[in-house]
């Protein structure tokens, strides 16, 4: 019989790591040296090889038209004060407002319309987590993440109702309605093509059936003056968790002044094939704050 000091040697020996050169790192290794002969060539070797890409890059820039407007201080349409300033006491309502404006030269190819905020950070570590990745794959459960806490549920009737989709970054869903006018018309925005295809193919799903029986259970995010299957009433494709205002939305940005993609000019429309034209522009905005 062995005795207890023979017993604990034993187990100290098996916990003895292997001796392999790879785990002891005693692996070969090779080590450049660093001079002023071979650095500086392979830099300048470089440099010379990105000149190119820089040109190509720069004359593309150049070939981009933008025109932007800030409508913060746009005023309410009829009153002498700023949709700011009407709802910061009336924030469940909304205001219409309109500029007017000229483009300077004809917009050729496709044209893009696009929101921005600035001072608004979407990269806080909070607010990125809240969301439920699982539900917006259209898994329903009537227990959210509780990632999504404060923004989980809803009281309603004495119960918890589970809010879909949950999170702060679903409640906070951007929704200002902006319709663009060239000379008195409507000009045709497409609100479908604006999301990235792997986020409506991959990260976003609808529960299989009727949407609506779906979510009969759950209740809209606090903040939203729709529910979730009634997001674009003209075309049932662009509803619920697949709608991809929603969708642009919910990719989050990674600094506080950020743009997102609104809309798409169809110009499959007459006179709009080659774009936007030259001239005067109404651009009717309803403003919201919630």
């Amino acid at each position: 019989m062995a005795s207890e000091d023979e017993t604990q040697g034993v187990q100290e020996k098996s916990k003895k790591p292997s001796d392999s050169a790879f785990k002891q790192q005693r692996l070969p290794a090779w080590q450049p040296v660093l001079t002023a002969g071979t650095v500086l060539p392979t830099f300048f070797v470089i440099g010379i090889l990105f000149i190119p890409v820089g040109v190509a890059l720069l004359y593309f820039s150049d070939e981009v038209s933008e025109f932007v407007y800030d409508y913060t201080k746009c005023k309410r349409t009829g009153y002498n004060m700023t949709c700011a300033e009407y709802l910061t006491t009336n924030y469940n309502g909304s205001c219409n407002c309109e500029i007017q404006f000229e483009l300077p030269k004809q917009f050729t190819g496709n044209v893009y319309m696009y929101y921005g905020l600035s001072n608004y950070y979407q990269n806080h570590r909070r607010y990125v987590k809240s969301r439920d990745d699982e539900q917006l794959l259209g898994r329903l459960s009537s227990n959210p993440s509780s990632d999504c806490i404060p923004f989980a549920y809803v009281e309603e009737n004495g119960g918890d109702i589970p809010i879909a989709p949950c999170g702060a970054i679903a409640n906070s869903l951007f929704n200002d309605t902006l319709t663009l006018k060239f000379d008195g018309k409507d000009v045709p925005l497409l609100n479908t093509g604006i999301a990235w295809p792997s986020d409506k193919n991959i990260k976003f799903k609808n529960p299989p059936g009727n949407l609506t029986l779906a979510l009969q259970h759950f209740s809209k995010p606090k903040f939203w003056q729709k529910e979730l299957w009634q997001l674009d009433p003209k075309n049932p494709d662009n509803n619920g968790f697949q709608n991809e205002d929603l969708i642009v939305w919910m990719r989050t940005a990674a600094l506080p002044s950020f743009r997102k993609l609104y809309r798409r000019v169809d110009h499959s429309k007459p006179g709009f094939q080659n774009g936007l034209n030259k001239g005067s522009y109404t651009l009717e905005i309803v403003y919201r704050m919630y």
